[in-house]
């Protein structure tokens, strides 16, 4: 299974990836680590879709090789959460605001989520692995 957990810069993904990975046991890859190994800092419209397709390819190996996968990344437009298309999406909806406006202007709400988590008091991280492994 393909989890992606897609917010604004700011909103909690990577920490809610670090607990939920150590809760599921399963793989997990975070956007801006994968960035820096690429060397590939590009948010253009077209570096942020070679980031989908990116991210897509290391979930879809995991997940082929019968591994669940956790990927965090902002994931800003529908194109690039086609792209990745996962499996099961949590949106963090913590903040409303980033540190980066360029990203904060292209944000578009996602209508398709399995899980919003609007405030950090909502869900404990083993609370929303249970709703993940019901899935």
């Amino acid at each position: 299974m393909k989890i992606l957990i897609m917010g604004l810069s700011g909103s909690g993904k990577t920490f809610l990836s670090k607990l939920l990975q150590k809760e599921l046991s399963c793989a997990w890859y975070n956007a801006d680590n994968l960035r820096e190994m690429a060397n590939d800092w590009d948010f253009s419209n077209e570096g942020r879709k070679r980031q989908s397709f990116r991210m897509k390819s290391l979930a879809d190996f995991e997940k082929e090789n019968g591994r669940l996968v956790i990927c965090d990344f902002i994931c800003p437009t529908k194109e690039a959460r086609e792209i990745f298309d996962a499996d099961y999406c949590i949106w963090m909806d913590t903040i409303k605001e980033s540190n980066y406006k360029d990203t904060d202007k292209i944000f578009e709400e996602p209508k398709k989520f399995n899980l919003k988590i609007s405030s950090w008091d909502q869900y404990s991280p083993s609370q929303v692995a249970s709703l993940i492994r019901d899935v």
